[in-house]
């Protein structure tokens, strides 16, 4: 006589649970036999964690980015202790469990295997096409970008069918010419065939000055400058006034780079100008700025021009 063999009962282990839960929102529930809530969870977490960043950053209005930093971190925070303890008391609840055949070590091995390719390649293409968030190291970029600051780098831009053609007075982000490994932020000054000339504070473009106003400060010069469409300031200190001047011819397919501290920046001026195809964003906004122990709260969410 043929008789059908008992199910196993394997109670769920709730610390084991836990652990899961812990290393991967919606692992636990995968754990407890819940495929459902584990698939929302992990859909939740992967969006709060990568496509909301790029949203915060690229779509929203900048007065809402630091609300929707906090509230997006408060929100990833929550619902990671939401899985975890989920999945802890649903395990206690579970003591007379009967695994479903694909409840074993293998297929949560996959699950965890494909999830650590998937997000890391997720997070690749949106940093590649979309936005990606830098820091700045450096104060060649006072007073309009501070160092310390974190700032959201839009990917989007100069690149072929991009809606956001590089243009003068943008601040780029750009491969290094001397360290192709390296990324500068400074701002474009000189187009493909303009004549640039620098003498002392004055910086002129085919002839025109930038400057339009300076204010005297007491270790330097505050100029404003524009080029008719946009302005921006910049500062030189005046033990430095006298740095080689300059005087190029814009090359075809380049362009020419300043920093806005421009006594104390390492530049086109320097290492030359940089080929259009190596400006691979332009600085938006600071989504972070801390110097020391102070965070600078009144930098979150500022608009960079």
């Amino acid at each position: 006589m043929l008789t059908t063999p008992t199910p196993a009962i394997q109670p769920r282990k709730p610390l084991r649970a836990l652990l899961m839960s812990a290393i991967l929102p919606g692992f636990g529930q995968l754990y407890n036999g819940e495929p459902h809530k584990a698939l929302w969870l992990l859909l939740i977490f992967a969006f709060l964690t990568i496509p909301a960043m790029a949203i915060v950053a690229l779509y929203l209005p900048v007065s809402w980015t630091l609300p929707a930093l906090l509230s997006g971190l408060l929100v990833l925070i929550a619902l990671w202790f939401y899985g975890i303890s989920d999945a802890f008391r649903s395990a206690r609840r579970q003591q007379a469990y009967v695994p479903k055949s694909w409840q074993n070590a293998g297929t949560y091995l996959l699950v965890l295997l494909v999830c650590s390719i998937t997000f890391p390649l997720l997070t690749a293409q949106i940093r590649q096409q979309l936005v990606e968030a830098m820091l700045v190291p450096s104060s060649s970029m006072e007073p309009n970008v501070m160092k310390y600051d974190l700032i959201f780098a839009d990917k989007r831009y100069n690149r072929v069918g991009a809606k956001q053609a590089l243009a003068r007075g943008d601040i780029a982000i750009f491969v290094y010419p001397n360290e192709r490994s390296t990324y500068y932020i400074k701002r474009v000054i000189g187009l493909p065939g303009d004549q640039i000339s620098i003498k002392g504070a004055e910086v002129s473009i085919n002839g025109k000055p930038l400057l339009l106003r300076t204010t005297p400060l007491a270790n330097g010069l505050l100029v404003t400058e524009t080029d008719s469409k946009t302005r921006w300031q910049v500062f030189w200190n005046n033990s430095k006034l006298q740095l080689p001047q300059t005087k190029l011819r814009v090359p075809p397919g380049q362009v020419f780079m300043m920093g806005d501290n421009r006594t104390d920046s390492n530049d086109s001026r320097f290492f030359g100008t940089v080929p259009l195809q190596d400006v691979v964003g332009k600085a938006r906004q600071v989504w972070f700025s801390a110097q020391g122990n102070r965070v600078r709260w009144e930098r979150i969410g500022k608009l960079l021009r």
